[in-house]
């Protein structure tokens, strides 16, 4: 198998961390091969190629059953292993991807663990075209209507769309079961590729708590899932839970998995004080397992 190196993306200081499977030299494998990759890893996977148009790199990304247009975890990860090795032509890039052109910034002091952000352009949100499904949803989510804030399910997207479920408290979040079949099937009706459900922090306004249940991944839920966070973001707008200021929002995600995650989205403001995108970031580290884990890794 190809040179793969996995980072863990979105860290906190309790550890956790979206694992994203990395291959910084892809220009010799075909389609089929990095989607074989993903699936030996079981994990969103990034690969790097020359860039077409100007932009410094190319990035890929692929989950266990089809390439994805953009992924954000593993975009930083992508951007962090290739600072760690040295490979960056400097502290600003330009990223290819099938979504588009992607801004990278990455911040901190030579020597100290960087920061690195990605950019997303502004979001677009708008309530679920088949409200009659929201009772089906919250069965396969697993939680009862009484666990729901009285507020409409929202599609959000920066990227890709994403299904808002405004839950009650971090006990009700934690106790949300997928059932990963319904979820593709409601998915593919509201035109979502995940459900992203979320509760505000009771002691800061902008932090919030989240879990996603992916449409058809090949797996039933990530640890950190940065597209849907800036998702989130403009969500929580058309919410009025936030205002468009320049206080950066705190997602943590991935605690009910065991792997606490932290992804930092904050507003691309105009001179008027309107988001025109935002920038979603965090730190990464190398894995501490290194081997494929997934269904086709053989033993």
């Amino acid at each position: 198998m190809n040179d793969v190196r996995v980072v863990e993306v979105f860290k906190s200081s309790q550890g956790g961390g979206n694992p994203a499977p990395i291959v910084i030299d892809a220009a010799a494998l075909d389609a089929e091969q990095m989607m074989a990759i993903a699936r030996a890893y079981g994990h969103e996977s990034g690969f790097v190629l020359p860039a077409q148009s100007g932009n410094d790199y190319r990035f890929r990304f692929f989950v266990p059953r089809h390439e994805m247009s953009m992924c954000g975890h593993a975009t930083i990860g992508t951007v962090w292993l290739l600072h760690s090795l040295g490979k960056l032509p400097g502290r600003r890039l330009s990223i290819e991807t099938l979504s588009g052109e992607v801004s990278v910034h990455i911040q901190g002091e030579e020597g100290q663990q960087p920061f690195i952000e990605i950019s997303q352009p502004a979001g677009v949100v708008s309530p679920i075209a088949k409200p009659e499904l929201r009772e089906q949803i919250i069965q396969a989510i697993g939680l009862e209507p009484e666990d729901i804030y009285d507020l409409p399910f929202l599609n959000a997207a920066t990227s890709r769309i994403k299904t808002l479920i405004p839950v009650k408290s971090p006990e009700r979040l934690d106790a949300a079961f997928p059932d990963s079949a319904r979820i593709e099937a409601l998915c593919e009706a509201l035109d979502s590729t995940g459900f992203y459900l979320f509760c505000a922090s009771a002691d800061n306004a902008r932090q919030f708590d989240s879990r996603q249940f992916p449409k058809a991944s090949g797996y039933p839920e990530d640890a950190a899932t940065g597209i849907a966070a800036t998702a989130l973001a403009f969500g929580l707008l058309e919410y009025a839970m936030i205002q468009p200021d320049a206080a950066a929002l705190l997602i943590h995600q991935g605690r009910a998995m065991g792997r606490p995650s932290d992804i930092h989205v904050r507003f691309d403001l105009d001179a008027t004080g309107t988001p025109r995108g935002c920038f979603v970031g965090g730190y990464s580290a190398l894995a501490e397992q290194q081997a494929p884990t997934g269904a086709d890794h053989e033993q």
